[in-house]
């Protein structure tokens, strides 16, 4: 198989998975589609995201909508941030974000931990829920001290809100998460699994 035809199958097998909720992941060195809550439960391996990142995101993730951690928010947010940009389906894709993707999210969630480390002298994981919660909620009013203390973070409502849409759709934009809500599934097109 020549190179473009190797590109054009690496192209039709992800189109093919993004439209069932399954992405590409390494476990143990080997190569699996399987969707975000199955690479949690595997230990997957992660492309872009630090094991640092991936325990703030853990914690916020679940802050602002508790079960996305077991969902597999931080493998779903890692498997679209090593993708091309336009093949994302992250929530800053459709917030017109101009800063590269990975950047957005990995300097977002150094600035919470910046924050934290100055308002509270302990890193965002190490707060407890009573000291977590109104943190999380300062974000929308605008970057709190600390924030801009790392280089390229986005703005912390613009932040917020991407991570919090992200989480949404992990947890409550499935079959399932229609289900939990007690609201009928109306898809264009039902997936094949239920995913």
């Amino acid at each position: 198989m020549d190179a473009q035809g190797y590109i054009d199958q690496r192209r039709r097998t992800f189109l093919q998975s993004a439209a069932i909720g399954l992405f590409a992941f390494s476990v143990s060195g080997c190569d699996a589609l399987m969707s975000p809550e199955q690479a949690r439960e595997s230990g997957a391996d992660f492309a872009v995201l630090s094991p640092g990142l991936v325990a703030i995101l853990d914690v916020l993730g679940d802050a602002l909508v508790p079960g996305a951690k077991a969902a597999g928010l931080a493998h779903y947010i890692d498997a679209n941030l090593a993708r091309d940009a336009g093949e994302s389906l992250l929530m800053v894709r459709y917030l017109d974000v101009t800063t590269p993707q990975a950047q957005f999210y990995m300097a977002g969630l150094a600035a919470l931990d910046s924050h934290c480390r100055t308002k509270n002298g302990k890193p965002f994981i190490q707060q407890s829920e009573a000291e977590a919660t109104p943190i999380i909620a300062s974000l929308l009013k605008g970057n709190p001290a600390g924030w801009d203390s790392i280089a390229n973070a986005p703005p912390a409502p613009l932040f917020y809100l991407a991570v919090r849409g992200d989480a949404v759709d992990i947890v409550y934009g499935t079959m399932a998460g229609f289900e939990a809500l007690d609201i009928p599934y109306a898809g264009h097109i039902d997936p094949k699994p239920a995913y």
